[in-house]
């Protein structure tokens, strides 16, 4: 099998479906800055010692001999002969932040279990393997999940947690060098056993894809732990896992081959904030295969249309592992990514530091209402087994409440789960909710999703996963009234004053005497790196564009030294090539029309796109200037993110004629040609739909509609019972519980 990530243009190699945005080395600041990003993972305790990692890798050796033991004993039940018994061999993979060699201490291994077709995953590995298990003294907190969409096994052998999948292959004998990355390992392999093997091999395939692994790694480290502090980690939250942002850091790394982590981790940020979803983000071509298995293509599957943020995994077949993002997380991640990117600048100014990317989100301080859903139980096991099912479920509520308010209510999960000691088998998740900016504020308007929160407790209380003793109850809490037990040591800190950038860029607290609404706003949007927090979106995107009021000479010695520092050093006289593709991207580039010289005249003088062929006009500059400035990977950026550069016969020869989805927005449909619906169509967040781009809109909004079997029909609205929540609300004033509508 080949690497279908690497392609060939101009007598060159790189790695992903377009050409890289820089080759640009790095440069003595940034290998100051990689050095204090390395030292500041490594203070944080994200590097496990010596004798944990061969603590683990006793650990794996050890589940292996179970399961070859295993197979053995299932091998002679079904009365195979003794020779037989002997051959029979199951082998054990690694996969996830382990494989990736990202993972930290105490982190869980996730690993899969290859066995022969005579082994059968209900009831060899379910009940015979689990029965093993469930005998030996070293294994603890032995968890199940059959019905699952990728089936696992949880457990904790000598007090690593292991998350152990499935997969059977149609061979008898498994060999010992097996090798899962062929194509061939998924003949005749049922659904299950193909996604369970998807992991391992997405994985494999993602460590051939990028050019420097040790790069990747840092990198990858820096922004899960970045995620994690930002609470935006969790794919059942509908934000990113650990495969989607491994996917993406491995993106940034074929953009710019040449680049350190502290260089890698601002262009991700720089990249990401304007990259214009649902546009999809690929390691390498999507290849139909020879199988015939199902591979994601909005053209054909209608499902993925619907998804905000595809990021599709490169070994074959290749899926949307990002489908759980709903518009609400998306908005959250987007102007985190931005956060970033402004923090990041800051950085390359010497006005801000690492530790301030990591700050931690003050997900409490953020909103000023919140759901608060508690479950409970009636033991240990079925609290852990409720409390999967429900978060599995939470997404859905999002959902509904995105559907049933047309997207003027949005929700903002909390990522993890919290838990009052002082009650037996219980745990709550937390939802911020917030009207939708910039939409006018009616008075005395107000948003009652009791039907709603009825109808999502109706799904989940799913005859399968429940058990007496299992209670949901859905309420309505202000921040004032959050429980002490959400906070660190139970204590509820005193309100923080919000922060904010001088001029000098160094952070200091507001003024005490600020009003309640702006330090609402800078706390919500977590910036505190920016004097001019309090501004709206649209004049915050001018102000990062506009140039400085230097004279017009100094500006352009300005540009070029930037140049210098983003971009590979020049030996000589370089040529700047900056190209735009059309009138509004070179008025795009600045507005400030006073400059006689001016960044936006230089890309004026460059040429257009015509046909894929580019004709610049050479602008010469200084030798102490590289031939890349931060406006021309600026426009590269702008023309990847925006689908043009998505080789288009990479897909099926018999899918290059995409249909017109018929995008919609909020009021009305929008309605023509594909041309009218990439100007025009938005539903989105970051940028309008390009229909170009394999994704469409949907309507009410581009809110995702539910799978069918989380639709049983027509919704009747019941009368709520006295007993119930009333989630009725309003953001000046909450109506209390009972309070007639």
């Amino acid at each position: 099998m080949g690497s279908p990530g690497l392609n060939q243009r101009n007598n060159g190699q790189y790695l992903g479906v377009t050409e890289p945005i820089s080759l640009g080395g790095p440069t003595e600041f940034d290998g100051i800055k990689t050095r204090e990003l390395e030292k500041f993972l490594a203070d944080a305790g994200l590097y496990e010692s010596q004798e944990e990692a061969v603590s683990r890798e006793e650990i794996l050796g050890r589940l292996d001999q179970i399961v070859k033991t295993w197979v053995k004993k299932v091998s002679r039940a079904k009365g195979f002969n003794e020779q037989l018994v002997q051959e029979a061999n199951a082998k054990i993979f690694t996969f996830g932040s382990y494989r990736l060699g990202v993972h930290g201490p105490g982190a869980d291994i996730d690993t899969l279990c290859v066995g022969p077709r005579h082994a059968t995953r209900e009831e060899d590995f379910f009940l015979e393997l689990h029965n093993m298990l469930a005998e030996m003294p070293e294994v603890t907190e032995l968890h199940p999940v059959p019905d699952a969409h990728v089936p696992v096994m949880k457990f904790k052998l000598n007090g690593i947690s292991i998350d152990l999948l499935y997969a059977k292959l149609s061979l008898w004998v498994i060999p010992e060098d097996l090798d899962i990355s062929q194509d061939s390992i998924l003949q005749n392999a049922d659904d299950q056993s193909v996604r369970s093997l998807n992991g391992c091999r997405v994985t494999d395939q993602i460590l051939r894809l990028v050019p420097n692994i040790q790069n990747f790694r840092t990198t990858l480290r820096c922004m899960r732990f970045w995620a994690k502090r930002r609470g935006v980690y969790s794919n059942v939250a509908g934000f990113l896992g650990g495969i989607n942002w491994a996917l993406l850091v491995a993106r940034i790394c074929q953009l710019y081959p040449n680049a350190l982590p502290s260089m890698l981790v601002s262009r991700f940020f720089r990249v990401f904030t304007q990259w214009r979803w649902p546009n999809p983000v690929m390691l390498c071509n999507i290849e139909e295969g020879t199988l015939g298995l199902a591979v994601w293509d909005p053209r054909r599957n209608p499902r993925d249309r619907q998804h905000n943020m595809p990021i599709i995994t490169p070994a074959y077949p290749s899926m949307n592992s990002s489908y759980n993002v709903s518009l609400s997380t998306l908005r959250v991640m987007t102007e985190e990514f931005l956060r970033g990117k402004e923090i990041c600048e800051a950085m390359e100014d010497n006005k801000a530091d690492w530790i301030t990317l990591f700050e931690p989100y003050p997900f409490f301080e953020a909103y000023k209402n919140y759901l608060q859903i508690d479950i409970t139980a009636e033991n240990d096991y079925d609290l852990r087994k409720w409390k999967g099912w429900v978060e599995s479920r939470l997404r859905h509520l999002t959902l509904k409440i995105e559907r049933h308010t047309f997207g003027m209510l949005q929700c903002h999960p909390h990522p993890s789960d919290f838990s009052d000691k002082s009650r037996h088998f219980h745990c709550c998740f937390f939802m911020g909710l917030q009207r939708k900016k910039g939409v006018p504020v009616n008075e005395g308007e107000q948003f009652d999703i009791r039907t709603t929160v009825e109808e999502f407790k109706n799904n989940v209380y799913n005859p399968i996963s429940w058990r007496p003793g299992m209670e949901i109850q859905v309420s309505h809490v202000k921040r004032r009234n959050i429980p002490a037990f959400v906070f660190p040591g139970g204590v509820r800190p005193s309100r923080p004053t919000t922060k904010a950038a001088t001029a000098e860029g160094k952070l200091v607290p507001k003024s005490k005497n600020s009003n309640s609404g702006s330090s609402e706003k800078s706390s919500l949007m977590g910036r505190g790196a920016d004097k001019d927090a309090d501004l709206d979106d649209e004049t915050k995107q001018k102000k990062l564009v506009e140039g400085s009021t230097e004279s017009n000479n100094s500006q352009l010695v300005k540009v070029c030294e930037y140049s210098a520092k983003l971009c590979e050093t020049a030996t000589g006289a370089n040529t700047l090539a900056m190209v735009a593709s059309d009138e509004s991207k070179k008025r795009k580039l600045h507005e400030d029309e006073s400059d006689s010289v001016t960044v936006k005249q230089i890309a004026l003088m460059s040429g257009n796109i015509a046909g894929g062929s580019v004709s610049p006009i050479a602008v010469k500059i200084s030798s102490s200037a590289s031939s890349c400035s931060k406006e021309a990977e600026k426009i590269a950026i702008e023309k990847l993110t925006s689908g043009h550069m998505i080789d288009q016969s990479t897909y099926p020869e018999e899918l290059d004629e995409l249909e017109d989805f018929g995008s919609t927005d909020q009021t009305s449909e929008v309605k023509g040609e594909k041309d009218a619906n990439q100007a025009e169509a938005s539903s989105c967040i970051t940028g309008p739909c390009n229909i170009g781009s394999f994704a469409g809109c949907l309507p009410n909004g581009g809110l995702e509609e539910l799978e069918p079997a989380e639709l049983p029909g027509p919704y009747t609205k019941s009368k709520v019972p006295p007993n119930k929540p009333l989630i009725r609300l309003s953001f000046s004033t909450l109506k209390p519980t009972g309070t007639s509508t």
